[in-house]
């Protein structure tokens, strides 16, 4: 998988995701197999940009290239401007975000809601590789709704400006989250145009990553939820792409150790306050299915300090019964042996 001039070690990427992907929980996937990971989005109104939120959203130190770094907004110069501020800031590759569904996004006619506007989305498209020199890419949805499906045509936009990659997730923005993703458009439009095509939405094991690849053609698979408490997915997909052979799902205590330096990158990077209660969301995640983890979960949740956190995790992992054994699959939840 290509991208401009950079090489990735693997057709396996991380999905944007706001509130999610961070530089701890990039370096973490990239760490796990992922080829890789793109940033939360950064808005384009420069108002923002001295703010503490987008000054952490754009901190790349020490991150494994590529970076890739996206931006969200509706005007082609504001636009245009983000992808030069963030350029010039470490970003390697620009990503576009026209695929988030969030009505305060939408509603300010930018993510998912400018597909309504293919012109604009050329203006906008022209204007971002116009400006910078690096490689940008696209994240899209199929289309608004189920009777508004023009990813193809956003597609050959999208080609003829110059992008150099295109994600799809297989949704509309009407139906943002429900149902089953679904391919046959990604397939389309891997089938239509020349440039690198990824697939996103509903992957979540390595079965289904190869299928997803074999059925639509596209060159890569983006992946977000799934790797949201179980960042070893990446590896367990490369493993089963190239051996055909699934890998053991991990032990609980090495969930257990992966957590715990999760949080230290957390606390590290955002200081104790914000630190302890944006790690228990990936508190939750990594131990959703252990024994005794909702109760677990609504004690963390009540939790102040780092110490009472990792003190707390710890005990609740040394007490489980089966620390020293693996996970395995029961329907498709990962749940102790």
């Amino acid at each position: 998988m290509q991208i401009g001039p950079y090489i990735l070690k693997n057709n396996l990427i991380v999905a944007p995701m706001a509130g999610v992907t961070d530089r701890p929980f990039r370096q973490l996937c990239k760490t796990m197999g992922a080829g890789m990971a793109v940033s939360e989005m950064i808005s384009s109104n420069s108002l923002l940009w001295g703010s503490e939120k987008t000054r952490r959203r754009a901190n790349h130190e020490g991150e494994v290239s590529p970076i890739s770094v996206q931006i969200a907004g509706a005007d082609p110069e504001m636009m245009a401007e983000a992808a030069r501020y963030n350029a010039a800031n470490g970003a390697q590759i620009i990503d576009i975000n026209m695929g988030c569904p969030a009505k305060k996004i939408c509603n300010v006619m930018a993510g998912s809601a400018l597909l309504q506007n293919e012109i604009l989305v050329g203006k906008i498209l022209n204007a971002i590789v116009g400006a910078v020199d690096i490689p940008v890419t696209l994240k899209i949805r199929t289309g608004w709704n189920t009777q508004q499906k023009n990813a193809l045509a956003i597609a050959h936009i999208a080609e003829d400006s110059g992008i150099q990659a295109l994600a799809i997730h297989g949704r509309t923005r009407a139906c943002a989250y429900k149902g089953e993703a679904e391919y046959d458009t990604i397939a389309g439009v891997k089938a239509a145009i020349k440039i690198p095509v990824i697939a996103n939405g509903d992957i979540d094991t390595p079965v289904k990553a190869k299928q997803i690849l074999e059925y639509t053609g596209v060159d890569a698979i983006m992946i977000g939820r799934a790797a949201q408490g179980r960042p070893w997915i990446f590896r367990e997909i490369e493993h089963y792409l190239t051996t055909g052979k699934q890998l053991p799902l991990p032990k609980v205590s090495e969930i257990h150790h992966v957590l715990i330096d999760h949080l230290h990158d957390l606390y590290d990077f955002y200081g104790e306050y914000s630190g302890v209660r944006i790690a228990r969301k990936h508190i939750s995640w990594y131990t959703k299915g252990l024994v005794g983890s909702a109760g677990f979960r609504h004690t963390m949740n009540q939790l102040q300090t780092i110490e009472q956190q990792i003190s707390a995790t710890d005990a609740f992992f040394y007490e489980l019964a089966d620390y020293g054994q693996r996970l395995t699959y029961i329907g498709n939840k990962e749940l102790v042996a």
